[in-house]
């Protein structure tokens, strides 16, 4: 038989399989890495987006569109006020202030059976920063997850 019609020798198939291995070993971290960068990502946007709406209740309290009881901090209560919405004192119809869509979820959370609003750490007004403890108001939230994100902060100190 000619050398041209002969298919690869064993040497040949190996060395290529060697060489497909090594890429994809190179390829797996890149590929963590890239996870792990839109988990992070998510989580920002998260805390935006709680922290964000919280500040909302708290502006639309201090402008006395939701009625604040004596002793009341003026943040919201828990995380679900700010989906179910709270009466408008100023609205002569009585309607609803929103001010989330729907509550976003810890995305470092796997288990999907947990309600959003567990997913989070709370810290109450009267706690104090250093040691966030949960209490009768909604001051900030906080990551509950394990871990140091890619630029070395923990992910509960975000």
């Amino acid at each position: 038989m000619p050398r041209s019609q002969r298919g690869f020798t064993l040497i040949e198939l190996v060395v290529t399989l060697a060489l497909l291995g090594v890429l994809a070993m190179l390829a797996a971290p890149m590929t963590e890495a890239a996870v792990q960068r839109s988990r992070e990502q998510a989580l920002r946007e998260s805390l935006r987006e709680l922290r964000s709406a919280i500040d909302r209740y708290r502006l639309a309290v201090e402008q006395g569109r939701i009625v604040r009881r004596l002793g009341e901090s003026g943040y919201p209560p828990n995380l679900e006020v700010l989906v179910t919405g709270m009466p408008d004192a100023q609205n002569p119809k009585g309607g609803q202030i929103y001010f989330l869509r729907r509550l976003p979820r810890d995305p470092f959370v796997r288990d999907t059976n947990v309600p959003a609003a567990a997913t989070w750490g709370l810290r109450s007004y009267a706690s104090a920063p250093d040691d966030p403890r949960d209490g009768d108001d909604v001051f900030d939230v906080y990551s509950r997850a394990d871990g140091v994100g890619l630029d070395g902060i923990p992910y509960r100190e975000w």
